[in-house]
């Protein structure tokens, strides 16, 4: 029997399909799927479920109180079952088959599966041949070609794999495990503590540092709006640009303040082109992502997605250069009928195709491309609008610049020289095929040297400088990769990672207080944990072990010695790590002053466990504010204009994130939602055909969502953020998108909307 190891069933079910000369039976073994067919010899091809075993230290580890932080350094690693009923069923098949096939991922990760799966195999059944399959997109002619030229499994690249899973396994587990302690917070509220995890929240915390520190400098601008003999308005500014001199900008605004001509001294046309991108890798695909509303980990997942269905080729890449083997042309003949069927003859005219190159260029797999043609009814809507993205920027590749107009004039208006510029995009070049995030034309009416054209205003506008912007995910992941901080297949986690430890919220990404004492602690105690030179030093290591220049164990040894160093730091400083992480925690559970005595609220728990919102007064005040029941407390950098609290925000595993808002406004919007229900119970039913009385329109309601029972303050901002004010935005939005944007149910959005229809109608 001929063996076939996938990396998961959608992947096994779809190689299957390919290989089988008719369809082939799918048959459960122990609660797995299998699927079987004939062709040379009897064939079964089987998924696992990505990794079906882990690392992890022995039980007698486990108990935090009774072994040192500090032990688990130099602790035995072994090796444990994740997903026993694979395992088991991989046994059975062993001792049937008499060759096995790896046909996982091809790369660090997938090798290292498809080893794993293989010791397994072999341990049942020692005797058995084995070889593996390298592949890019699960489609008929990839597949089929890979089948054809099997490969010798790379058992370095697994090891490099491997070596990662060890290393992470005892950094995370050893600094976590001492944080947590030293500050009290133990359970499901620990201190993470991560080799990539940290230098990267580092990062973060380090830029909102910069902002807090910003001092802004005032600045002035003197804008003038002028007017041509054909009423064309054309906004000109001075050309100094900034003023930083007050005094300098009210002499420039008292010379041109009663100007009534501004005469066109100087006119320059010229051409410019924008180059078409280059072939999407796994960065620019998440940052091309993150711009259209994809976070990091949702816009792989959907990849991974398209890829195991064969839309796409596979999403893990470094590389931008298309190989010589991939035939371009016929992946966009692809396309020549179909929703992007003008795109694709267009650029099948060329004779030659020619497409951009990045700077990165590797062997394992091509850039990311289209393997097959998808139809809209085949996806779903964020499915679909990846898959776009990935099949434009496929075809954008191959265009030609884009060519734009542009047009820089000069004015003078009592000897004072004004600008203004202006463009037109005259190609659409590649911007034809990937219309993405593409500037607009800014047009300038046609004029003459000398025309005079009519003041019509002159403004002097105050303006300040803006601290440096917070990063988003696409812009992290960048930065990640310049530092050497993780890889390509383990970035986006590890953002997700920060997300869930509640150490940052908010898009861009907003450290919490957390966030704040967790990293200054280490920064100050233990600098290297938040440096990326270490962890892109071990990252160098891995490719050197995946390329058989150093052994695993060298490169584990090094970490630890590494780990070692970093706890002796620790040792030294002990009581002030401790004292500095509580202090920072502290802040991190105040949510502002008691509107009664003025002292610090903040968030603590009763005896019975339940959280509430109370006064560091008590029991001299005892001012208090509910919280919910579950989820984890996030305390933003928002505050409400009325009560002076911070907005709240409330992360929940598997639910998207609830921003409660300012806690006070919300209870007392819900105390006005008991007493509206309480009031319904004991009002009659009006009758359908009950008279409509014509409303004098002095008496009208006001046409805001807050005339609408049930809509308070703090749903109305949840509202306004989704772009609905007043009641015609809400009855004329769509339910699903507005709880899709504001959390709120759809039950109870489409009830308001039946409650407004009344409203509406007198």
């Amino acid at each position: 029997m001929h063996l076939i190891i996938a990396e998961k069933n959608i992947a096994a079910k779809r190689i299957a399909s390919i290989l089988a000369p008719k369809k082939p039976k799918q048959s459960r073994v122990n609660g797995v799927d299998t699927y079987q067919f004939k062709n040379k010899e009897e064939t079964v091809v089987i998924g696992l479920s990505g990794h079906i075993v882990t690392v992890d230290f022995p039980p007698q580890y486990k108990n935090w109180q009774k072994v040192e932080s500090r032990e688990l350094i130099d602790a035995e690693i072994v090796t444990v079952a994740t997903h026993s009923k694979i395992v088991s069923v991989l046994k059975k098949m062993a001792k049937k088959a008499t060759n096995v096939t790896i046909a996982t991922d091809y790369d660090r990760e997938g090798e290292l599966i498809g080893v794993e799966a293989l010791n397994i195999l072999k341990k049942a059944n020692p005797d058995l041949k084995f070889d593996r399959v390298r592949y890019s997109a699960i489609t008929p002619k990839e597949i089929n070609d890979a089948f054809s030229n099997p490969v010798s499994i790379d058992f370095n690249l697994a090891a490099a794999g491997h070596s990662r899973q060890v290393i992470d396994l005892v950094w995370g587990a050893s600094l976590t495990r001492y944080l947590s302690l030293v500050s009290g917070r133990l359970g499901n509220m620990f201190l993470s503590v991560g080799r990539v995890q940290s230098p990267t929240l580092a990062i973060i915390v380090d830029r909102e540092k910069e902002r807090d520190e910003f001092v802004p400098k005032p600045y002035w601008e003197i804008d003038a709006l002028l007017e041509d003999k054909n009423k064309n308005e054309v906004l000109a500014s001075h050309s100094k640009g900034r003023f930083w001199d007050k005094d300098e900008a009210d002499t420039v605004m008292e010379k041109v303040n009663k100007a009534r001509k501004a005469v066109v001294s100087q006119i320059r046309k010229s051409s410019k082109t924008d180059k078409p991108p280059t072939p999407f890798n796994t960065t620019e695909l998440i940052s091309a992502a993150s711009s259209i509303g994809f976070t990091a980990s949702n816009a792989m997942r959907i990849a991974e997605s398209l890829y195991t269905n064969g839309y796409i080729s596979y999403p893990r890449t470094d590389n931008t250069v298309y190989p010589a083997s991939l035939d371009l042309r016929a992946q966009i003949e692809i396309f020549s009928s179909g929703i992007f069927k003008e795109y694709a003859n267009e650029l099948l005219k060329k004779k030659e195709l020619i497409p951009t190159r990045g700077k990165k260029e590797s062997t394992d797999h091509p850039p990311i491309y289209p393997a097959s043609y998808a139809k809209k009814s085949e996806l779903n809507e964020q499915e679909w609008k990846l898959y776009e993205l990935v099949v434009r920027r496929f075809f954008a590749t191959f265009a030609e610049p884009a060519r734009w107009e542009t047009m820089r004039i000069k004015f003078e208006i009592n000897e004072e020289e004004f600008k203004s510029s202006g463009a037109r995009l005259v190609n659409a070049g590649w911007r034809w095929y990937y219309p993405y995030n593409a500037p607009e034309d800014r047009l300038l009416p046609q004029m003459e040297e000398k025309d005079i054209l009519s003041v019509e205003k002159i403004d002097m506008v105050d303006k300040e400088t803006k601290p440096p912007g917070r990063y988003g995910q696409g812009r992290l992941i960048r930065l990640m990769e310049e530092l050497g901080l993780g890889t390509k297949a383990t970035r986006h986690e590890t953002i997700s990672k920060l997300y869930s430890r509640t150490y940052v919220h908010g898009s861009p990404l907003i450290p919490t207080k957390t966030a704040y004492a967790v990293i200054e602690t280490l920064e100050k105690y233990a600098p290297t944990i938040t440096k990326p030179d270490m962890t892109s030093k071990l990252e160098q290591d891995m490719d050197k072990i995946a390329e058989g220049e150093i052994t695993e164990n060298d490169v584990i040894d090094e970490s630890r010695e590494m780990l070692q160093s970093i706890f002796s730091e620790f040792e030294k400083c002990q009581d002030k790590i401790a004292e500095s992480l509580r202090a920072g925690l502290r802040e991190d559970k105040i949510v502002g002053s008691c509107p009664e005595c003025n002292s610090k609220l903040s968030i603590r728990r009763s005896r019975r466990g339940s959280r509430f919102i109370g006064c560091s007064n008590y029991p001299d005040c005892t001012f208090s504010l509910p919280l919910p029941k579950s989820g984890q407390i996030i305390v933003t950098d928002k505050s409400c204009d009325e009560h002076g609290l911070y907005h709240l925000r409330i992360i929940s595993k598997g639910r998207r994130p609830w921003n409660l808002g300012c806690p006070q406004c919300n209870f007392l919007e819900w105390q006005k939602s008991q007493n509206n229900e309480n009031q319904e119970k004991n009002e009659k039913v009006t009758s359908k055909n009950a008279h409509k009385k014509t409303v004098p329109a002095s008496k009208k309601k006001s046409d805001k969502v807050t005339e609408i029972s049930g809509i308070g303050k703090v749903t109305a901002e949840k509202l306004d953020e989704a772009g609905i004010v007043k009641i015609g935005d809400l009855l004329n939005a769509d339910a699903t998108e507005i709880s899709r944007k504001t959390n709120i149910s759809v039950k109870k959005i489409k009830n308001w909307q039946k409650i407004a229809v009344p409203d509406r109608q007198n």
